[in-house]
C-alpha cells in the first residue's frame, strides 16, 4: 500500500499517532504504531495502537468498548507522524476525559484538570488504573 511505504518507522518500527476529533478538531490523544497497527487501522477503519509495554498491537477500545472510528488519515510532511481524524464513542482517556490533554497550566505555573469527564473508568475497567 502506497501510503504505508512512505512512512517513516523509527528504529523500533514504531511512528507516532495523534488523534484528533474529525469534527471538533480536539486532539484526543497520542500513541505508537507499528506497520501491522497502521494496516489494520486503514483495512478496518478503526483505530489499532501499538503498546510499547506488552510489545504488541491493540485495538482503541477493545476493553473499554470506545472505539476510534477512522474518517481519515495523514502524515506529516517528513513522513514520520501520523494524524488520524476519528469520530471517538465515549472517552479516548483511559482515566475517563474525553481527551488525554485534560490537564492545563494555570498562570502561577500549577496544573488543574480542565475537561470532559466521560465516563467512569473504575466502572469499566474494574482494576485499579495506571497514574
Amino acid at each position: 500500500m502506497a501510503f504505508i511505504d512512505e512512512l517513516k518507522f523509527d528504529q523500533d518500527g514504531l511512528i507516532p499517532a495523534i488523534a484528533q476529533d474529525a469534527d471538533s478538531g480536539e486532539v484526543l490523544m497520542v500513541a505508537w504504531m507499528n506497520r501491522e497497527a497502521v494496516e489494520k487501522t486503514c483495512a478496518k477503519g478503526l483505530a489499532h495502537y501499538y503498546s510499547r509495554s506488552r510489545k504488541k498491537p491493540w485495538l482503541k477500545g477493545e476493553e473499554s468498548g470506545h472505539l476510534q472510528h477512522v474518517l481519515e488519515m495523514r502524515t506529516d510532511c517528513d513522513g514520520d507522524v501520523l494524524l488520524i481524524k476519528v469520530r471517538q464513542e465515549s472517552g479516548a482517556c483511559h482515566t475517563g476525559y474525553r481527551s488525554c490533554f485534560f490537564k492545563l497550566r494555570t498562570s502561577d505555573g500549577g496544573l488543574r484538570e480542565d475537561g470532559v469527564k466521560a465516563f467512569d473508568p473504575g466502572k469499566v475497567y474494574r482494576k485499579a488504573l495506571p497514574t
